[in-house]
């Protein structure tokens, strides 16, 4: 897999300190030049006490990548084929792997000096495993997450090599949750294979340091922010005596940026290990004035302090740490029932993307997750949350650290009605995960069970693990659906409008509105066609088979619905011409639907909806589902539908009722803005008569009203105030039948005799009233007019209405009020309208295509765009086949290739694409190829994609890569429009 090299912020911070300012680790990872790991199944050792000697000969033995696991290993050496690819995953023998493995490497002892200890640790191992040192059995690391340091100074071997050899203990069967904690997901899921191993392996690094007679356990900054203009810190660590002797020593610490330095006298009683305080009762210098202050992305700096401490006696030091940690302070409220997340005193509403995994192989480290975060940053996304715990590694929060996106960090739970096998070791690892991460400024909510409850005694535990060991600085939140969040899913596309109204609904949630805080919901997302051929065979490319299948679109991955994301393809663009065609189309049903994913929770911001995290944000295995960038970093139309939706400052069209509104996630006021819509026909014709603009001030960390656009020719009802005599809490209120948009509709509760009446503000000349039944129509209804809303006067009935949509003309009347009065239902479901529209004598056709554009744009008080926006909408929801007829596009393109070390070793091209023909260009389509090979520059970042331009519009492009995937310079842009 490509790794993305991007220099790490914590190069520029360091960049002031000392060489010796961190506690030196000599990696013993493979990629670390001193220790060559190798791998064996236990059952094939006949006598374990011989690999424990340097003459072992480990010939037989498969080489190892740690971190990794044992089928990664197999895999690595081309022992398996490529699991990516086909049905390969589901055809490997598991019984070779399903066992205990032993891991061997040999490396030369490290200089020691007089009175140094040397500690041999580890980061975990999946799912236990016994650690041998030169013969002697040093312990057992019991859960993924257990760490192990062991004292090895007296086991060195003083002339030559030593031998360090591990038990893995394979994860055994069933997975959730008697095997936790581990990978859950590891045994299959609705989203990955099965993997051979159950990702059993040594998973996390492996290295040595080295101490004197005192070490430093665990330290941890806390920080409050009672205000912008003052943070309080405190320091709380252990110190571990490493002798027989009681050891007095001095403690300093100093904090950049600001070069704040404190020293406190410090002792530790012979051979123990125990807790030490310090803030600002004892400290002034932990009082920060004027702190910069760690902020979520869109809403300020994610700004980063390091922490230099030192432990020193007799004058020199005997252990040191560097820490990294941001000044901030997490809130928390219930807001009519819905969490409300807050941070440094500000409500943040959260727009983010779960991880199921990294890498279903766990073949994911380093600096990928400085990519694959850094991309999740690009969508304008502020949380990740960590789906059941499935990421361990140190890196993933470093990133979410850097490019700040807070965590919703879940422990080793799914609903599954079962305990662990072992509650104490699952309790000792949920211990361990804290300790070891509660210094990240990005986490910011702990979360027991994945839609469920923790079985007791674990919720209880792991609220007072919580409370203990993080100091109650984050939240324990027991569910990751309920209790002030509103369910998760559903998992499969649906219509636009279905996103603004009160219809989307998740599944477990313990609140009766439609939005709130959403931790999961999403859509199948299929790949672009040069990914589909990666990983699927071509004589199973079409049509759709069981090879789709075994990538999740079909009946393993149902939750996705992929028969709908089929058909909606299929209706909204036509029946596809072949795989292809199909990807081509099905990017555009990814980028209409998380689009109006987002901003169907944006439009209710704060009134109900707190934020939204899809279902998934980055994919762990070549899949046709849940996904934003692919497996292999292409960005799908997902990826671009979200980032639009995301920005910071983003104006948006509502589907459901046709209100434009300024969405304003920051926490800035914006004075004068200028708001503008305009309205284009298929032939890329401007109609005028819908343009609207105003201007405006958008409030900080809110959304403000612009305007309505109006899409019928003459509805009189349109716009004015409707009311009605009960409203369904699953429906709209009752201005969602008169708002010109079949994306919303007004329902009554279950009962007979319920109404709804116009009020057109004046009387005015009615002919035609029109009526579009939901599926829950009325039997029989009567049509009522009046002057003044209290009497009513019969103008029609109907005794056998069908539903659907009807068209009553009537002897034309002017009146003021006009209303609705059931009878009797149809259905058991009361009365629903989408539409109670009003006319004239002379109903007017349309004057727009069957498919039409929609051009948003926001400027500054300087002109300055802020935001624009773009929709195609269609006279039938849904339907854009016309699309189909659009002549050719022409466009022109030019481009080059410029060096950028500003952000490392990396590349840019940067393109113009002009449309230079008389059609529109839509939906453009720009991928960067390697004129060498033919393969796309990935992964890269960009500013823009499925773009679409006017007659004579151009957008810039910018794309980024590192320099090593173009060494040659020669590229190629492939820049494709819909209408190619």
């Amino acid at each position: 897999m490509n790794i993305w090299k991007i220099t790490l912020i914590l190069t520029l911070l360091l960049s002031s300190i000392t060489s010796q300012a961190q506690k030196e680790k000599i990696s013993l990872n493979s990629e670390g030049n001193l220790a060559v790991w190798r791998v064996k199944a236990q059952a094939e050792v006949a006598d374990p006490s011989l690999i424990m000697s340097v003459q072992y000969n480990t010939e037989g033995w498969v080489k190892a990548t740690v971190p990794g696991t044992v089928f990664g290993s197999y895999v690595s050496e081309g022992l398996e084929p490529d699991p990516n690819f086909g049905d390969n995953a589901y055809t490997i023998d598991k019984s070779k792997y399903d066992r205990n493995f032993w891991y061997r490497t040999e490396f030369l002892s490290p200089k020691v000096e007089t009175g140094e200890k040397v500690w041999l640790n580890f980061e975990g191992v999946n799912r236990k495993g016994e650690i041998f040192f030169n013969g002697t059995r040093l312990g057992l690391l019991d859960g993924f997450m257990h760490r192990g340091n062991f004292d090895v100074t007296d086991l060195l071997s003083k002339e030559g090599k030593n031998v360090l050899a591990v038990l893995v203990h394979w994860v055994e069967t069933p997975v959730p949750n008697y095997a936790s904690p581990t990978y859950v997901s590891c045994a299959g899921w609705d989203w990955m294979p099965y993997v051979p191993g159950l990702l059993s392996g040594i998973t996390d690094d492996v290295y040595l340091t080295k101490t004197r007679e005192v070490s430093m356990i665990d330290p941890w900054i806390r920080s409050k922010v009672p205000s912008r203009d003052e943070a309080t810190l405190s320091l709380q660590l252990e110190l571990r005596n490493n002798t027989a002797v009681d050891q007095k020593g001095i403690l300093k610490g100093v904090i950049r940026p600001g070069n704040i330095e404190f020293s406190e006298e410090m002792e530790i009683e012979a051979g123990k290990q125990r807790d030490f305080l310090l803030d600002n009762t004892k400290l002034k210098q932990l009082v920060v004035r004027n702190p910069a202050l760690w902020w979520p992305n869109g809403y300020g700096e994610p700004n980063l302090y390091t922490c230099e401490l030192t432990y020193s006696v007799g004058g020199k030091v005997s252990d040191r740490q560097l820490l990294t940690f941001g000044i901030r302070e997490y809130g928390y409220e219930m807001v009519d029932g819905i969490l409300h997340l807050k941070i440094n005193g500000e409500p943040v509403y959260l727009k983010g993307g779960n991880w199921g995994m990294s890498e279903y192989m766990l073949r994911c480290g380093g600096e990928e997750y400085d990519l694959k975060v850094k991309l999740h940053q690009e969508m304008n996304f502020n949380m990740i949350r960590n789906w059941i715990g499935s990421v361990t590694d140190d890196e993933f929060y470093q990133a979410c650290d850097k490019y700040g996106i807070m965590v919703w960090d879940d422990f080793w739970l799914n609903s599954n009605s079962n305990l662990p096998d072992d509650v104490f070791a699952f309790n000792m690892n949920a211990v361990e995960k804290i300790k070891r991460l509660r210094n990240h400024a990005c986490i910011a909510v702990w979360c027991g069970d994945n839609e469920g409850y923790p079985l007791p005694p674990l919720n209880k535990w792991l609220e007072e693990d919580v409370n203990v060991y993080d100091g109650g600085d984050r939240a324990y939140h027991a569910n990751s659906h309920s209790d002030g969040l509103s369910g998760s899913g559903p998992w499969m596309n649906s219509h636009p409008n279905w996103y603004f109204t009160k219809a989307p609904y998740g599944y477990g949630a313990n609140i009766t509105r439609g939005w709130g805080l959403r931790t999961e919901i999403g859509t199948a997302v299929f790949t672009t066609f040069e990914s589909f051929k990666k990983f699927i065979p071509e004589k199973n490319w079409w049509p759709r088979n069981e090879m789709w299948n075994k990538h999740f679109f079909g009946n393993s991955g149902g939750n996705a619905g992929p028969d709908k994301y089929f058909s909606t393809v299929e209706y909204n663009y036509g029946k596809a011409k072949g795989i292809e065609d199909f990807c081509r189309k099905a990017q555009l049903v990814n980028v209409e639907v998380n689009k109006a994913m987002y901003e169907g929770f944006q439009h209710h911001i704060w009134d109900d909806a707190s934020g939204i995290l899809t279902w998934m944000g980055q994919s762990a295995y070549p899949s046709l589902v849940w996904q934003t960038y692919d497996y292999y970093y292409d960005l799908t139309g997902a990826y671009w539908g979200i980032k639009k939706a995301c920005e910071p400052v983003h104006i948006q069209w509502s589907y459901a009722d046709n209100s434009v509104k300024v969405i304003n996630t920051t926490l800035q006021d914006l004075q004068g803005l200028k708001a503008t819509a305009r309205v284009y026909n298929l032939d890329g014709k401007e109609m005028g008569r819908y343009t609207q603009n105003v201007t405006l001030n958008a409030a900080a960390n809110k959304d403000s009203y612009c305007f309505h656009l109006n899409f019928t020719t003459d509805n009189l009802a349109f716009g004015k105030k409707a009311f009605a005599s009960s409203v369904s809490k699953d429906a709209g209120e009752p201005g969602a039948a008169i708002d010109a948009s079949d994306g919303s509709r007004w329902a009554s509760e279950p009962r007979d005799d319920e109404w709804i009446y116009v009020d057109l503000g004046e009387p005015a000349e009615i002919a035609t009233i029109a009526l579009n039944w939901e599926a829950a129509h009325a039997k029989s209804y009567k049509l009522l007019i009046s002057d003044d809303a209290a009497h009513w006067k019969e103008i029609y009935s109907n005794e056998d209405c069908k539903g659907g949509l009807e068209e009553i003309k009537i002897k034309p009347v002017r009146t003021r009020y006009v209303k609705m009065q059931g009878v009797k239902c149809a259905t058991m479901w009361g009365y629903s309208l989408y539409e109670f529209e009003l006319y004239g004598k002379k109903k007017k056709p349309t004057d727009l295509s069957p498919v039409h554009f929609i051009k948003l744009e926001l400027n500054d008080a300087n002109g300055n765009l802020l935001s624009d926006n773009f929709y195609w909408r269609s006279n039938k929801p849904g339907d854009y086949k016309a699309l189909n007829t659009l002549s050719k596009a022409k466009l022109n393109v030019t481009s080059q290739l410029v060096n950028r070390t500003d952000h490392g070793d990396k590349k840019v091209i940067k393109a113009t694409i002009k449309n230079v023909g008389s059609s529109v260009a839509f939906a453009v389509h720009v991928q960067a190829v390697r004129s060498s090979d033919g393969e796309r520059i990935l992964p890269a970042l960009m500013n823009d994609n499925y773009f679409t331009l006017l007659k004579g519009e151009s957008k810039d492009i910018e794309i980024e890569f590192d320099s090593e995937l173009l060494p040659d310079d020669n590229y190629r842009l492939s820049v494709i429009p819909y209408n190619k």
